[in-house]
């Protein structure tokens, strides 16, 4: 019998090369083992916690979802589909929320930074919370439980959501008889390393993300921004620097050792830059062309979501099922 894997992404804005490294390439290599039944989904109702305009969902939702497809995700070979197409998450979400204790949702991490920054700030502890961001923790369990998933790829710093998950399926078994399948992380030790412009990790909320897919021009624009020290050409480069970190993504282990050796030799950060450049450019294209064809036949994507929602929703009504014997409805 195949492990399920499950994993969704936020449509909170444009896919960047963060996600492609840290969650969309190695989900898609992942649905190509055999051993695997993979579930992706688009975590819409997740993004309401940030997006203010029903504008943004949909833009960012049809961007998301051309992402994975030009990516190379093959809809025949996993469920792909939209959270909002499946009702049953939101009823599980609401059945577990009654076996969820609040102090387990105080400690949430996402929940503890709001609060020490309103402590901080000398506001309200709970200034700017609402039930959305609060509860957040059991809507992710209620994604994850609902099809019975073995394994969810997280960063490190996302280690928290399957701990609460498991959690919650814990009290629920415990309560009511073994029902829920406990997930486990499948840790991705490099999620967190991936650096942006300024060296720090990549991250729409520090804005130092290079967008996945726009035109040369706008890459070209983005990478020149990449944040290097004073040092001049013929100088040697510290190879612990931003560029050849983000080079070592796209390029081979000998373009990589060519490049490193040029900074050492002195490259100007100008040319290594248009180098740079050169490389991300090459990867992306052939996706790029795919992705713009995707976001030009939406009716194409739609038909794809749809069908996956089809299929997501047939094993989430016998989990459900299950459920709500269980608990006596």
């Amino acid at each position: 019998m195949k492990e399920r894997i499950l994993t969704g992404i936020k449509p909170t804005g444009y896919a960047h090369i963060g996600n492609y490294f840290g969650a969309i390439k190695p989900a898609i290599e992942l649905s190509k083992e055999e051993k695997f039944d993979c579930f992706y989904f688009i975590a819409d109702y997740h993004a309401l916690t940030t997006l203010k305009t029903r504008e943004e969902m949909k833009e960012y939702t049809y961007n998301i979802a051309c992402t994975w497809l030009a990516c190379g995700l093959d809809p025949e070979k996993v469920v792909f589909y939209k959270q909002s197409d499946i009702p049953e998450v939101f009823e599980l979400n609401w059945i577990l929320s009654n076996v969820t204790a609040k102090g387990l949702m105080n400690r949430a991490h996402a929940y503890k930074a709001c609060v020490e920054k309103n402590e901080t700030a000398g506001e309200d502890r709970d200034a700017g919370v609402n039930m959305g961001l609060y509860n957040y923790p059991i809507l992710m369990a209620a994604d994850i439980l609902l099809f019975d998933a073995n394994y969810v790829p997280v960063g490190l710093d996302q280690k928290q959501h399957i701990e609460i998950a498991r959690d919650i399926a814990n009290n629920f078994n415990n309560k009511y008889g073994q029902t829920l399948v406990e997930p486990d992380g499948y840790i991705q030790e490099d999620f967190c390393t991936l650096v942006g412009l300024d060296g720090r990790k990549m991250s729409k909320s520090y804005g130092n993300t290079i967008q996945l897919f726009t035109s040369e021009d706008v890459l070209r624009k983005t990478i020149n921004r990449v944040v290097t020290d004073c040092r001049l050409p013929g100088e040697p480069k510290d190879l612990d620097c931003t560029v050849y970190k983000l080079y070592k993504l796209f390029a081979s282990a000998e373009q990589t050792e060519q490049f490193g050796k040029k900074l050492l030799e002195g490259l100007g950060w100008g040319d290594a830059k248009k180098e740079l450049f050169e490389v991300v450019n090459k990867f992306i294209k052939p996706m790029r062309e795919k992705y713009f064809y995707f976001m030009e036949h939406k009716d194409e994507v739609d038909k794809i979501l749809a069908s996956g929602a089809e299929k997501a929703r047939y094993v989430a009504r016998k989990t459900l099922s299950k459920v709500r014997k269980r608990i006596g409805v």
